[in-house]
């Protein structure tokens, strides 16, 4: 299951460059490495793509993000996965890469696309789709992809999958996906006579128990943002789609935040923070700050992802029962995000066959590979955090009745999250570049209390604009 922190590694553009770590390779037994298997050259039995993979077919496969050593537990289900995986398919060797510490940086990614150097099967974000296509660097998998190789595929949501689509061409499939609600302190919630059960559904809403939360003193907020590395500018972003607006136009060459809606998200959060005190006096905060003042019971809420909660738990000691979740105030539309997996481009049909058939065994099959809940409970790892779960139909049943009977964790906390679900929206083009901007927004809102709020947003229009007209 992917860790907050390696999701943000490249989606707030984290610089941090880690040396590559070559693992040993997972070798199947009765399975070789020499050349010919490497290029796929073993016979699938069928030049038709959307055919299965024959088991006879002998191919060597490259996968990154592989568990590193220091992830024991989750290392140990890799290993499972491919000893498993090789009972269906014995002549297919496993080479799993992996990098200490995150699994890919914003640096090593673009250096590796423009290098062609990527594996033949490749950690992706949503978000990093116009990049690798830039680079020629996926295989468009559209022809593979079909209820025969991937049987659950038509009850993946399909918002989800057409994130990973151009020009209605297929280039991925789906790890995980996240949306963004309201994470609450449930602790803090009772304190100031709130119902965690019920979070706030409204910005008035937050507003107003904001200022109860923080009516409990001793330094404790009630709501928190961030206004550094990007990040202030991404949940600027997540706001106005909460409130039915927009950052960037339908065509993608033009600002659209700075309306009425762009106003209101500025005015309120400058109302919160000057007129109202509610929002805590230390600002400029980025990824990680507002993670670690939840977990201490010093701030009563903020928007986030569900899988920050597992974060707090296992890196900052924090307990699963002081958590909770909401929809996203505002309810019209939620950030969405996630990552994926895609398939290098000029390696054989074998292999690319070989590609979607361990992806569907480890990514996209209930009861199995990262679906394995039982299997995750037994390893100490989190169960019961409402995503990643793409899943529609029968598999979302099968699934979500698992992950309860599995739970590591009181789900009924978040389920509000779950009851209400929003429609999520991707990230605006140029993401980074845009929140880079809208970062001076959000700073100067919470640090200036005589932020001229009109002004701010007409800078950041024209600036914006200056980015995109550069695609």
């Amino acid at each position: 299951m992917r860790s907050a922190q390696m999701r943000r590694a490249r989606s707030v553009g984290a610089m941090t460059l880690v040396s590559a770590l070559a693992l040993t390779a997972l070798a199947a037994c009765g399975t070789s490495s020499s050349n010919d298997d490497d290029n796929g050259s073993g016979s699938s039995g069928s030049s038709d793509p959307a055919a299965p993979l024959d088991p006879k077919t002998k191919v060597t496969l490259t996968i990154d993000c592989m568990p590193p050593t220091a992830k024991a537990a989750e290392l140990k289900e890799w290993k499972e996965d491919v000893k498993e995986f090789n009972k269906t398919y014995p002549n297919v060797t496993i080479e799993g890469r992996s990098t200490p510490g995150q699994c890919l940086e914003p640096p090593r990614f673009t250096a590796m696309l423009k290098a062609k150097s990527q594996p033949d099967v490749f950690y992706t974000y949503f978000t990093d789709l116009p990049q690798v296509l830039d680079n020629d660097g996926a295989q468009d998998i559209t022809a593979y992809v079909s209820d025969k190789t991937v049987p659950a595929l038509q009850d993946i949501d399909p918002n989800v999958l057409n994130s990973l689509k151009q020009d209605g061409k297929l280039y991925g499939l789906p790890t995980s996906n996240y949306t963004m609600g309201l994470l609450i302190n449930r602790k803090l919630f009772k304190q100031a006579g709130l119902d965690p059960d019920a979070p706030p559904r409204t910005w008035e809403e937050v507003r107003t128990a904001a200022g109860k939360i923080a009516g409990l003193g001793k330094g404790v907020a009630g709501f928190g943002e961030y206004s550094a590395g990007n990040t202030g500018g991404w949940h600027f972003t997540a706001q106005m789609y909460s409130l039915g607006g927009d950052v960037v136009d339908a065509s993608g060459k033009k600002a659209a935040f700075n309306d009425e809606t762009g106003k209101q998200v500025a005015k309120n959060l400058h109302a919160m923070r000057w007129e109202d005190d509610s929002m805590g006096k230390t600002q400029l905060l980025k990824w990680g700050d507002l993670q670690k003042q939840i977990a201490t019971d010093k701030l009563g809420m903020f928007l986030a992802a569900p899988d920050d909660i597992a974060y707090m738990v296992q890196q900052l000691g924090a307990e699963y029962e002081n958590f909770g979740m909401g929809p996203i105030p505002g309810g019209k539309n939620t950030l969405a995000g996630g990552n994926n997996y895609m398939v290098k481009k000029g390696i054989s049909g074998d292999k690319v066959k070989a590609g979607i058939a361990w992806l569907n065994f480890k990514n996209l099959t209930v009861g199995k590979g990262q679906f394995d809940w039982a299997r995750t409970k037994a390893d100490k790892l989190p169960v019961g955090i409402p995503q990643p779960n793409f899943w529609l139909n029968g598999s979302k049943t099968k699934d979500d009745a698992s992950r309860v009977e599995h739970a590591t964790m009181p789900v009924e906390n978040f389920k509000s999250f779950m009851d209400s679900p929003v429609a999520g929206k991707a990230e605006p083009p140029k993401a980074q570049e845009v929140y880079k901007v809208l970062d001076n927004v959000m700073s100067s809102i919470l640090t200036n209390k005589d932020a001229d709020v009109d002004k701010l947003l007409d800078t950041a229009e024209n600036q914006v604009n200056q980015v995109l007209a550069t695609q």
